[in-house]
């Protein structure tokens, strides 16, 4: 616990943190006006309670406290001992592959699931395609946020390279089984897949963000549509910026907001800062740069996402409206990585963040309640 409250007090938050045993509930206006949902949280670890199950610990954005839940995980998906097993996570369901090489669906880390009876969804064994490879996989997304009951629902799994795989883990009509495609483009060989709930598609950015691949869920095939993008508005650097953001890492994210209907393109900088033991590079932001993508192509550069906080982390990106969840800041983008936590200011640029080992680097978006 004292590491938490260290990492927190490095970011500003110290004075806010206090751990308490009941999830904080609030009435959200984004999405619906008769929903009661919790807020957006983040995965910070589990409180060993016996055996290997420890009691999940989140932090809820709208007050930035640490709340100890009752609800009991698996420690493998949360503290940082032995074999990393989780790959991802979409609508708050963690992606999960171990040494069987079986891709499995855990709704552990969702706090308002059940404590004694988690879900668990094998998918069927994934097929590598010729020249292609399995082991390594950029991330997961999900149609939508019932894998186990709505048989519509379509998991695609981005593999580092050209494979993309999709797969219907509840149809009913057949077998579950794998779709499998091989990206030609090599632009898309290490981007990360998002599910737009606008098109009802998967959509793909290549290295730069001037291209969008897209995928139809239900009939996959080799022939993506493509968007060309036209960056616009785009702001003046010192040559001192620039040469810092040549030097950085870049990757691109597509961010869909469910609140406004508006799509995203972020640019996310980030620099070695240290080489730790083994060899492994520890990385911090050094830039953010978000572009307004409209229905033509144009991706206009913006420090001005309105009343919206984005969420960037190993998780599927989304968005929330701040005033629907008191406590939350307007045009801020929380980030979290394997070696770093923090928040950007888009307003004035201003990044905060500490350096610290991030074992389940997982947002969890808000989740509707079911009152009994």
């Amino acid at each position: 616990m004292s590491m938490l409250l260290r990492r927190l007090s490095s970011l500003g938050l110290g004075k806010h943190v206090s751990v308490r045993s009941s999830l904080l509930l609030f009435f959200s206006k984004g999405f619906s006006t008769t929903l009661l949902q919790t807020p957006p949280c983040e995965i910070m670890f589990a409180e060993p309670c016996g055996g290997d199950l420890g009691k999940l610990v989140v932090m809820n954005f709208n007050e930035l406290e640490c709340t100890e839940l009752e609800k009991k995980v698996p420690l493998e998906l949360v503290n940082d001992k032995g074999t990393k097993i989780t790959i991802g996570a979409s609508h708050g369901w963690i992606a999960t592959m171990k040494e069987d090489g079986i891709l499995r669906l855990q709704d552990d880390l969702i706090p308002v699931e059940s404590n004694s009876g988690p879900r668990r969804i094998p998918l069927p064994p994934l097929v590598t395609l010729p020249h292609c490879q399995t082991q390594i996989i950029t991330n997961v997304s999900m149609s939508s946020s019932s894998p186990e009951d709505d048989e519509d629902c379509v998991v695609a799994v981005k593999f580092l390279g050209p494979q993309l795989s999709f797969c219907k883990p509840a149809a009913k009509s057949s077998k579950p089984g794998w779709t499998n495609i091989k990206i030609e483009n090599p632009c898309f060989y290490s981007s990360r897949v998002m599910f737009s709930k606008k098109d009802n598609m998967f959509r793909i950015p290549g290295s730069g963000g001037h291209l969008i691949g897209s995928w139809d869920p239900y009939r996959p095939n080799n022939n993506p549509t493509f968007q060309r993008l036209r960056f616009t508005n785009m702001p003046k650097l010192t040559k001192a910026k620039q040469n810092l953001m040549d030097m950085c890492c870049r990757s691109e994210h597509l961010v869909e907001s469910l609140p406004t209907g508006e799509t995203f393109l972020v640019k996310w900088y980030k620099k070695t800062t240290k080489i730790a033991k083994g060899g492994i590079a520890r990385m911090r932001t050094k830039a953010l740069m978000v572009f307004k993508i409209d229905d033509e192509g144009n991706a206009v550069y913006t420090h001005d996402i309105g009343d919206l906080n984005m969420f960037l982390s190993m998780s599927e990106p989304f968005c929330v409206s701040a005033t629907s969840f008191p406590g939350l800041y307007a045009n801020y983008v929380a980030i979290i990585d394997f070696d770093e936590s923090g928040y950007v200011i888009l307003e004035s640029c201003a990044i905060k963040s500490s350096s610290s080992r991030c074992w389940a680097p997982y947002h969890i978006p808000p989740q509707n309640i079911v009152e009994s």
